[in-house]
């Protein structure tokens, strides 16, 4: 049990080494999957685990007063510069640096999985005020399509955390029930970012670079069977959750 522990925070730690390439190569969220998780009346959102600002930067857009939190260092350099019209504190999910009842909306993007779930879903509705919600989003690469299948499996392998993520938060008893939706969109692609692309994932990120050379020439090979005029489609499908706080 240590050891995986021990794993998982190096994993997580290792988005910092891979910050520049995460800002490129990874892919926003569809307008609509960021109004149904944020409402389009501006309101106080604070974006937990923010990372470079992805979805940030599409929360300030739709005029929301938005306070992004994040643990790395390296990540807030890439966010302040990419979104400054969002104040960014450094924070954590389990230790969120706001007061209590602050906020009418707790955003986390692609990064609740990496959450201490039970005392960080107890935090985030401490800093929400009645009846404001929680609303979480992954993007998720549409595996439908075989090759998508493929380079899912050279880049990360498989999980199924995200079937488990209503039940975590019914499970707190501090939210409503919770509600689901799905939007699929399209990222345009081109060879090195989809290098970055993969650089960018926990499970390459910690590896030595002699390590990565396999998983990147797989990755190449991927383009050259499927892009077109140096360019690939890579569809996603984003997974949205949200729930209101009891």
């Amino acid at each position: 049990m240590a050891a995986e522990r021990d794993e998982w925070l190096e994993r997580a730690a290792s988005f910092g080494g891979v910050a520049d390439a995460y800002e490129r190569a990874r892919p926003g969220y569809p307008h609509d999957a960021v109004r149904w998780l944020a409402g389009e009346t501006p309101r106080d959102i604070v974006d937990l685990g923010a990372g470079t600002g992805k979805l940030t930067r599409s929360l300030v857009a739709l005029g929301h007063r938005v306070t992004a939190v994040e643990p790395l260092e390296e990540m807030l350099v890439e966010l302040r510069r990419a979104v400054p019209g969002a104040r960014s504190v450094a924070g954590s999910a389990e230790a969120i640096p706001l007061p209590d009842g602050s906020t009418d909306v707790v955003t986390c993007a692609q990064a609740f999985h990496w959450f201490d779930e039970s005392p960080a879903l107890v935090e985030i509705a401490r800093v929400l005020r009645p009846g404001a919600r929680l609303g979480l989003v992954w993007n998720t690469r549409d595996e439908r399509e075989a090759w998508v299948q493929e380079l899912s499996d050279v880049m990360v392998g498989r999980t199924d955390f995200l079937r488990r993520v209503p039940g975590q938060i019914e499970a707190s008893g501090r939210y409503e029930p919770v509600e689901q939706a799905e939007f699929a969109h399209v990222q345009e692609i081109d060879r090195e970012s989809l290098r970055e692309l993969a650089l960018s994932r926990s499970f390459c990120a910690v590896l030595p670079p002699a390590e990565r050379e396999p998983i990147l020439r797989e990755v190449d090979a991927l383009f050259t069977a499927h892009g077109r005029d140096g360019s690939l489609r890579l569809p996603y499908v984003t997974v949205c959750f949200r729930a209101v706080r009891r």
